[in-house]
C-alpha cells in the first residue's frame, strides 16, 4: 500500500480511542489514527519507550504519545509552539499523559507583510513622491521672427531605474503636476510610472520659452505605447504645448469636399464652419448637426460641380430638379440645408441671388410610433450581458432616458437610500429593477476601479483614469443589428405610458420631463393606435399587432 495514509484510502474503523496514542477520534485499520499509522513507516525502530515504558515504535527513544505530550508541555511553558526550543528536556519530564482529541484546527500562519510591487521590479518599494514645485520664474524673451522648423531628432530616453531624474525646473513642475493629478484621479502605479517616463523624455532639456509641438511628440510617445492624452493634458496645463493637430471635423470635412469644384468647396467650407462656430447673429450648432447638413447636400453639390465652377451659377431650376427627385422627410431636410447654404452665401456677398427663395416644402406629418414586440425587447435583454449594458438598457426601457443623458449621469445623481434618480435635471423614483442593477454596477465599479475619481456613473477602461464620460460607441458592439436599440427602447417606453394611462400630454411631461411638443406627438401616436382600426390586410412587420383588431386602453402591451 506504500505510505498512503489510511484516511486517503477510505479505511475507516469508527470513532474510538487510538490503540497507540490513546487519542479519541476517527480511527482506521488496526485501530490506529492516521498519525500513528504513518509513525512507524518513518520510525521503524521498536522498543520500550523512555517515558511510558510501552513497547511501541520509537522516535529517538520515545513513542508518539510521549512526543505529543512533550509538545503540549513545551507550548504550556514557552507559550509559542513554533519557538526553537529543543524537545529533549520536555521528553525527559513526561510523567503523565493528557488525553486529547485527534482533530486539531489547522494552523494559519500570519500573512507575510505586504510589499508594494512594481512592474519590472518585484518586491521593490515605490519611489517617494516628487518634491513640491511651482512654475519656474521666467524672464521676458524676444519672440522669434520665424517659427522654428519641425523637430527632426528624437527626444532623449532615460532609464529612471538606474539614472537619476534630470535636474530641470520645468521637469520638476511637470512631475509634481502629474503626481497631483494621479492622486486626484486614482491612477495605478503603472500609469504613474509611464507618465513620469514620458515627461522626463519630453522635458529633460526644456528651456524657458520653448514650446512642444503635438505633431513632433505624437509618434515618439505612440512608438513607446505610452499615453499620449495624459501627456498632452499636463503639457497644456503648463502652457508649453503647441497643439497643431487638425481636428477630426476638419479631416472629415476635407474628405467630403475633395471631389467638389474649387469655387464650391470654398463656399461650402466657409458655410460649414460658420454653422459650427456661429456668427454675430447666429448661435453655434453642434458638430453632428453640421455634419448631417453637409452629408445630405453632398449629392447635389457633386452634380453641380460637374457642370459649374461656382454656386453663383446654380439656378432655381437646378434646385427644383434636385428636390423633385426626393420624397418625404429627406426632401424637407435637403431643402432646409440648401436654404441655409444659399442664405449664408447671399448674406456674405458670395452669390448675387438666392435660388432657394420662395421654394415651398409641404409640412410633413409625423409618423405614428409603433410599439416594440416582446421578442424584439427580449433579444436586446439577452444581448446585454455586461453590468453597464444591463443598466444602460434598464434606464432606457424603464425611465425613457436618452443615450447622452445616461452617459452624463453622475454619482451624486443617484440616491439609493431614498430610491431617487435625477436624469437631465428631472428627479424620479427608482423602481426595484433599476435599483438592483445600480447596486450591481456600483459593486462591479468598486471592485474593477477602486481608486478612480471619475464623477460619472458609467465609466470604462479608458475613462477610469480621467473625468470625462464614456463614448457614444460603448454599447455599439453589443446592440449592433438588433431592432430594439436604446433609442427605440426609449420611444417604446414613452409610447407605452401613453397607451396605458391615456394620451395625456400633461401626464407624459410630468412623468418623463419631456417638452410639450414632444409629449403632444407621443399622445397623438397613442390616440391613433387606440382609436384607428387596422387595415384588413396590413403589411406584416415585427412591431405591428394582429390585423382587424382594435387596441383598448386597458389592454397591456404584449404582456411585457
Amino acid at each position: 500500500m506504500g505510505t498512503t495514509p489510511p484516511h486517503r484510502r477510505g479505511l475507516r474503523a469508527g470513532i474510538v480511542s487510538c490503540a497507540s496514542c490513546l487519542g479519541w477520534g476517527q480511527t482506521y485499520t488496526m485501530g490506529l489514527c492516521a498519525g500513528c499509522y504513518c509513525f512507524p513507516l518513518f520510525n521503524p525502530e521498536t522498543g520500550a519507550c523512555g517515558a511510558c515504558r510501552r513497547v511501541l515504535p520509537l522516535k529517538k527513544g520515545y513513542c508518539r504519545l510521549c512526543w505529543c505530550q512533550a509538545e503540549q508541555n513545551r507550548r504550556h511553558h514557552d507559550g509559542d509552539a513554533r519557538s526553537k526550543v529543543v524537545m529533549a528536556p520536555h521528553l525527559r519530564d513526561v510523567r503523565f499523559h493528557q488525553l486529547f482529541l485527534l482533530w486539531k484546527p489547522p494552523r494559519t500562519p500570519a500573512p507575510p507583510p505586504r510589499i508594494p510591487r512594481r512592474r519590472g521590479a518585484k518586491g521593490r518599494p515605490l519611489k517617494p513622491p516628487p518634491p513640491i514645485a511651482i512654475r519656474p520664474a521666467g524672464r521676458w524673451l524676444q519672440p522669434p521672427l520665424f517659427p522654428a522648423p519641425p523637430r527632426t531628432f528624437g527626444y532623449g530616453r532615460f532609464d529612471l531605474r538606474s539614472q537619476p531624474v534630470p535636474d530641470n525646473p520645468w521637469l520638476a513642475w511637470a512631475l509634481h503636476l502629474a503626481h497631483t493629478m494621479a492622486q486626484a484621479r486614482g491612477w495605478s502605479a503603472i500609469v504613474r510610472c509611464t507618465t513620469q517616463r514620458t515627461l522626463v523624455m519630453l522635458l529633460a532639456g526644456h528651456a524657458d520659452g520653448d514650446t512642444i509641438r503635438t505633431s513632433d511628440i505624437h509618434q515618439v510617445i505612440s512608438r513607446r505605447s505610452n499615453s499620449f492624452r495624459r501627456a498632452v493634458e499636463i503639457l497644456d496645463t503648463m502652457g508649453v504645448l503647441d497643439d497643431d493637430r487638425p481636428t477630426s471635423f476638419d479631416l472629415w470635412l476635407q474628405r467630403k469636399l475633395d471631389s467638389l469644384a474649387p469655387g464650391i468647396t470654398v463656399t461650402v467650407d466657409g458655410w460649414a464652419r460658420a454653422l459650427l462656430h456661429g456668427t454675430s447673429r447666429t448661435l453655434p450648432r453642434s458638430q453632428s448637426t453640421v455634419a448631417a447638413n453637409v452629408r445630405v447636400i453632398q449629392p447635389a453639390l457633386l452634380d453641380w460641380s460637374a457642370a459649374y465652377d461656382h454656386l453663383r451659377e446654380v439656378t432655381r431650376a437646378d434646385v427644383l430638379a434636385q428636390l423633385d427627385a426626393l420624397h418625404g422627410h429627406h426632401r424637407q431636410t435637403v431643402a432646409c440645408a440648401l436654404r441655409s447654404l444659399f442664405r449664408w452665401a447671399k448674406r456674405g456677398g458670395v452669390i448675387f441671388r438666392d435660388p432657394t427663395s420662395r421654394i415651398k416644402t409641404p409640412r410633413l406629418e409625423h409618423p405614428v410610433f409603433q410599439p416594440l414586440s416582446p421578442d424584439q425587447i427580449a433579444r436586446t435583454v439577452v444581448a446585454a450581458t455586461a453590468p453597464h449594458a444591463r443598466l444602460f438598457v434598464a434606464l432606457a426601457a424603464v425611465h425613457a432616458a436618452r443615450p447622452f443623458a445616461i452617459r452624463a449621469l453622475r454619482l451624486d445623481d443617484i440616491d439609493l437610500g431614498n430610491r431617487r434618480i435625477t436624469i437631465s435635471r428631472w428627479t424620479r423614483p427608482l423602481d426595484d429593477l433599476t435599483h438592483r442593477l445600480l447596486i450591481e454596477w456600483l459593486e462591479y465599479r468598486r471592485q474593477r476601479w477602486p481608486d478612480t475619481a471619475n464623477p460619472h456613473l458609467l465609466i470604462s477602461k479608458r475613462t477610469a483614469v480621467g473625468t470625462e464620460p464614456v463614448s457614444q460607441t460603448l454599447l455599439a458592439p453589443l446592440l449592433r443589428g438588433l431592432p430594439a436599440t436604446i433609442e427605440r427602447l426609449r420611444i417604446d417606453r414613452q409610447l407605452e405610458e401613453a397607451l396605458t394611462h391615456g394620451p395625456d400630454p400633461l401626464h407624459l411631461t410630468k412623468v418623463f420631463g419631456i417638452a410639450e411638443d414632444t409629449a403632444v406627438r407621443y399622445a397623438n401616436s397613442a390616440r391613433d393606435l387606440l382609436t384607428r382600426p387596422h387595415e384588413d390586410h396590413p403589411v406584416s412587420s415585427p412591431g405591428t399587432r394582429a390585423s382587424g383588431s382594435e387596441i383598448s386602453p386597458d389592454e397591456p402591451l404584449g404582456s411585457r
